[in-house]
């Protein structure tokens, strides 16, 4: 039987296009941190202050924010998180001083819920077989706003500096505003008629959840040290390349981000895969074909157009690793799903901030070869923990 108000895969891309905007905002920092640092006089360890208490903040809201999902309006919530964000992108544009720029970010990842609200929206109003196919064109919008964000900050920080990338962005907020006023729903199924709890007994409810559901517990650990690899490989490529070793420009740093558009291509495709495979056994494969990539960065020390392998390795892999995690947690009961996904999503980015945090420090330390060692040590754990999470799964489980 077909979910209330079933949305179309068209409604469905634009809600993804407007994830894609609004995860962007994290990720224009990658290419231009050297930049950045060196406006505000500060060295490579302080300037990962921003994107590490950014993830943090991010964990933190979504904890104790997006469990408000299940209970209120999801257009309430996502009208008011991008409000915020906005005059934050504004403020960080503006910003005179390090601390109001820190600050300014470190609001904006704290009120970063509409990428994490709308998969469980969206689940609720699709058939259970194209739950996997929905997850992943979600996903892929999040990819493009983290590819395109990259990129473009690169070029207009070239030419036009690094504060006409948070101008732009400020705009592109402005219209991610109108298109989600206009195209969510004000009710939300279940989620409207559920019993007003009490915050305080949601969120012990949220504790006993998470007792209770295990394996979403292990695969937002498997995406937070996936996610951290990511952060690692990309904070030290935007500190590496523009560096004195290669000494390359923002726009070149962010247009290599143009090789993870092939994910745009296959994130989909796998997600597929995994509908039929199964999330556990897909998720493994992955994890050893990240690792693969995560390893060739050694090659980085020959020449710097080597970081195209591991780029691409790791933009097929890493995305689809996300869409396995979802689904252990989109295939639970609806009235639960957005609990189980702040739950998932909260360890996920706490982790990240570490990976935020160890990817500058560990640059700032012991240059390009700590990046490889500790990205390389993050994505063996991954591997071990897909294992894991493989063997723990319920023997004869049916999938899908």
């Amino acid at each position: 039987m077909a979910p209330a108000s079933s949305l179309s895969p068209r409604a469905v891309a634009l809600l993804a296009l407007a994830a894609g905007v609004v995860t962007a905002n994290a990720y224009y920092i990658h290419p231009i941190i050297g930049r950045v640092a060196e406006e505000f006089g500060i060295g490579a360890a302080e300037i990962g202050a921003v994107p590490a208490l950014n993830q943090v903040a991010l964990a933190l809201g979504v904890f104790f924010l997006l469990p408000l999902g299940d209970f209120v309006s999801n257009r309430k919530l996502v009208l008011l998180c991008i409000t915020v964000q906005l005059l934050s992108l504004a403020t960080m544009a503006l910003a005179q001083s390090y601390s109001l720029f820190l600050t300014a970010s470190t609001v904006l990842g704290f009120f970063t819920l509409t990428p994490y609200l709308l998969p469980a929206y969206v689940s609720k109003r699709v058939e259970g077989a194209q739950l996997g196919r929905a997850t992943a064109t979600l996903t892929t919008g999040v990819v493009a706003g983290v590819l395109l964000s990259r990129t473009g900050s690169g070029v207009l920080a070239e030419y036009g500096g690094w504060r006409t990338v948070y101008g732009v962005a400020t705009g592109l907020m402005a219209l991610a505003l109108v298109l989600l006023a206009w195209r969510l729903e004000g009710r939300d199924g279940k989620a409207e008629t559920a019993p007003q709890h009490r915050y305080g007994a949601m969120m012990r409810a949220l504790g006993r959840l998470a007792l209770s559901h295990p394996r979403v517990l292990l695969s937002g650990a498997i995406q937070g040290l996936s996610f951290a690899i990511f952060l690692l490989l990309w904070l030290g490529l935007g500190l590496h390349l523009t560096g004195p070793r290669w000494e390359l420009g923002t726009d070149l740093v962010g247009g290599l981000a143009l090789l993870t558009a092939l994910n745009l291509l296959t994130t989909a495709r796998l997600g597929r895969w995994a509908d039929g495979l199964g999330p556990e056994r897909a998720r493994r494969r992955l994890a050893v074909l990240q690792f693969i990539g995560v390893a060739s960065l050694a090659l980085v020390h020959l020449h710097w157009l080597w970081v195209m392998l591991p780029i691409t390795l790791t933009s097929i892999a890493g995305p689809v690793i996300d869409v396995t995690g979802r689904m252990t947690a989109l295939r639970e009961d609806p009235a639960i799903r957005t609990r189980l996904m702040t739950l998932y999503t909260t360890i996920m980015f706490l982790l990240a901030g570490l990976g935020s945090a160890l990817g500058t420090s560990t640059y700032a330390a012991y240059g390009w070869n700590g990046i490889v060692l500790a990205s390389t040590s993050l994505s063996l754990l991954v591997v071990l923990a897909t294992h894991l999470a493989y063997r723990l799964q319920p023997r004869g489980e049916a999938w899908p």
